[in-house]
C-alpha cells in the first residue's frame, strides 16, 4: 500500500513537464522552418536578377547589332534634330524596351573619344541606348542598362 500512496503524491508533474518539452521543440523547430522558407525566397530572388540580367544583356547586344547592319538607315545616325522630344523607342526585343537619346549639344558634331590613331576631320554622332526590362512575381522589379555609342561620321562642323 505504501507504494500507491507515494504514486498519488505526483499529481501529474512528469506531464507537465513533458508538455513544456514538447512545446519548446516545436517553437524551435517553427524557427528553423520559417528560416528556411526565407532562405529560398531569397535564393529565388537571387536567380530571377541573375537570369534576368542575362537576358537584357543579351538584348542589348542584339539591338545595337540590328542597329549596326542597317546601314545608312541606323538610328545612331539620326542628329537630334532627327529626334522629337529627345528620345526614340527603338524596336522592343523579348521584354525589353529600347530608348534612344542624341547626346550632341546643339548643331555641332561631338569629337570622338580618344583614340591612338586620331584623324582630323572626323567627329562622332553620340547616343545613348537605355534599355530596360522588367521582373520577378507581378514584374515589380526593374534593371536598366545605358550603352553609349560613338558613331564615326565625316564632318567639318566639329564642336569641341
Amino acid at each position: 500500500m505504501a507504494h500507491l500512496k507515494f504514486a498519488s503524491k505526483q499529481q501529474g508533474v512528469v506531464l507537465i513537464i513533458a508538455l513544456i518539452m514538447v512545446v519548446a521543440v516545436t517553437g524551435i523547430a517553427v524557427t528553423l522552418m520559417s528560416s528556411s522558407s526565407v532562405d529560398m525566397k531569397i535564393t529565388n530572388a537571387a536567380f530571377e536578377r541573375e537570369e534576368a540580367e542575362n537576358a537584357l544583356m543579351g538584348d542589348v547586344q542584339q539591338v545595337i547589332a540590328t542597329e549596326a547592319t542597317q546601314g545608312g538607315t541606323s538610328h545612331f545616325l539620326y542628329t537630334q534634330a532627327q529626334i522629337p522630344g529627345g528620345t526614340i523607342e527603338l524596336p522592343k526585343i523579348d521584354d525589353t524596351t529600347n530608348i534612344m537619346s542624341n547626346l550632341n549639344n546643339g548643331v555641332l558634331d561631338l569629337p570622338c573619344p580618344r583614340k591612338f590613331n586620331f584623324t582630323a576631320g572626323i567627329s562622332c554622332n553620340m547616343v545613348q541606348v537605355n534599355s530596360t526590362i522588367t521582373y520577378g512575381s507581378k514584374s515589380k522589379h526593374t534593371i536598366t542598362v545605358t550603352s553609349g555609342i560613338a558613331q564615326e561620321m565625316a564632318s567639318l562642323n566639329t564642336g569641341g
